[in-house]
């Protein structure tokens, strides 16, 4: 078949020219591929944290910024990233996210102190501020709104999903085998090879496709307050949630982000336009995106640290206890998308979450003798289960209904609800965690993490609308 044959049996709903199948399925292959690096390096160097500190000689104090500040630099600057991607393009953004991230983490890989490493990995999350929403919009504008950009979804959210979960197998094998280091070596080939097919094979971004105007004062201002944020409740684990430096941090953030409403009504380009926000199910899903998010992290989170301090575990057997959890999300997203087309994203993520608050409440009767098979196992399927159908649903949701030109605004958007809420899951949970000693205090941080996602699951059910399936039926609401 030509290249002008395949041109033509293909349509969208976005008012983009049509891309070939072939061309298609490479852009899905390569934004998967780097959303999934993205994902890995949340949580690939957690188990690996005790080795780093060996090595570079270092407290756990400073130790800890290792994990923090890739998220904190992301967390802060994803909807940032998002309106780039919509004011400068799709591929720019994308290979330069993708060029910052890969000489990061070569720098992270390099480093001899710790200062360096920080440092490095804090450019790797803003360079993965750039790459996340950057990917999920190119999807987006991709594939039609409808069964084929459900079935995109599922396989990116199947990815994305397991991304972190494949990052705590990795850090295990990592740490007990070549060392801390190559967890950031590894990305500098792939990183290399991804920037050179984005090249290739991504359309050059047209002027069409972007805004000239920029809201510089809501960029910073809202770009500030959710960084002070994230921030604040990393700093609240060590510091307590009622210290004065917690406060004040949680102040600032709250001013910034009152600043930017007040600079957002009075802006005549506003960095989230007011249309964006009235669409119901895109704020529904992103509130569900956020508290899905806290419970699944603080899950993975709580999880390790019991299998290795209370059930004596090594890194390397906990990073491959997690494989049930990674191998049934990466099954179940599949499932997903196509569930959401028949169902409707509301009744999907109700069900999902239902069966995830399951799995974190059987993890509160586990024994202190405690068996894999028996004690963890069926948890860590229903987690990977719940959550599995639930990854492509909320992107699906985040982005029905939205306009070409505010793809990248709406990717950020669910994305940075998606890192804020693990950031908060992680904070919260650690403040849980020492209300009981020992076992309990981990039995008490599972029925947390269960509450939690009982609420998700209560806010799908009363915040999306019934018939919300995130498809084509949809489309008459576009802002196109």
């Amino acid at each position: 078949m030509s290249l002008m044959e395949l041109q033509a049996e293909t349509t969208t709903t976005t008012g983009a020219p049509p891309t070939p199948r072939i061309r298609r399925g490479l852009i899905l292959a390569l934004t998967c591929a780097a959303g999934a690096m993205v994902g890995l390096d949340t949580a690939i160097v957690n188990v690996a944290v005790p080795s780093i500190q060996r090595d570079l000689g270092v407290g756990a104090g400073v130790v800890q910024w290792v994990v923090v500040a890739y998220g904190l630099l992301l967390g802060g600057f994803l909807l940032f990233g998002g309106r780039m991607t919509d004011q400068l393009g799709r591929r720019r953004v994308f290979v330069t996210g993708l060029a910052v991230f890969t000489a990061a983490s070569l720098l992270a890989g390099i480093a001899q102190d710790a200062a360096l490493l920080i440092a490095a990995r804090g450019l790797q999350g803003f360079g993965a501020a750039l790459i996340a929403p950057a990917a999920l919009s190119l999807l987006a504008a991709t594939f039609p709104e409808g069964r084929e950009r459900n079935r995109a979804f599922g396989v990116f959210g199947a990815v994305d999903g397991a991304a972190a979960s494949v990052g705590v197998v990795a850090s295990g094998l990592l740490a007990a085998g070549p060392g801390w280091r190559w967890a950031f070596f590894i990305n500098v080939p792939a990183g290399a090879l991804f920037i050179a097919l984005a090249l290739a094979f991504l359309a050059r971004d047209r002027a069409g496709d972007r805004t000239t105007r920029l809201d510089i004062a809501g960029a910073a201002t809202v770009t500030g307050g959710l960084l002070l944020c994230v921030y604040a409740l990393h700093h609240a684990t060590g510091h307590g949630w009622l210290s004065w430096s917690t406060l004040a941090l949680f102040a600032a953030a709250a001013v910034l982000i009152l600043a930017f409403v007040r600079i957002e009504a009075r802006s005549s380009a506003p960095l989230v336009p007011a249309a964006t926000l009235r669409n119901r199910t895109l704020v529904a899903a992103n509130v569900t995106a956020f508290l899905q998010s806290c419970a699944f992290l603080a899950f993975i989170f709580i999880g390790s640290l019991m299998m290795q301090q209370e059930l004596g575990y090594s890194p390397a057997k906990t990073g491959l206890a997690w494989l049930a959890t990674t191998v049934t999300v990466l099954a179940a997203a599949m499932i997903g998308s196509r569930l959401a087309a028949v169902v409707g994203v509301r009744w999907v993520l109700i069900t999902g979450l239902s069966l995830f608050a399951f799995g974190a409440l059987w993890l509160t009767r586990v024994p202190a003798d405690g068996g894999y098979l028996a004690d963890l196992l069926p948890a860590f399927l229903l987690a990977g289960l719940g959550c599995g159908i639930c990854f492509p649903a909320l992107q699906i949701g985040a982005l029905t209904g939205v306009s070409r030109s505010e793809l990248g605004l709406a990717a950020g958007l669910v994305q940075t609800m998606t890192e804020i809420g693990g950031a908060a899951g992680v904070a919260a949970v650690s403040a849980v965690l020492v209300a009981g000693s020992g076992l309990d205090g981990f039995r008490i941080a599972f029925a947390f993490i269960g509450v939690l996602a009982v609420v998700a699951a209560a806010t799908a059910a009363f915040g999306l609308g019934r018939g919300a399936r995130g498809a084509a039926a949809e489309s008459s609401h576009h802002a196109e």
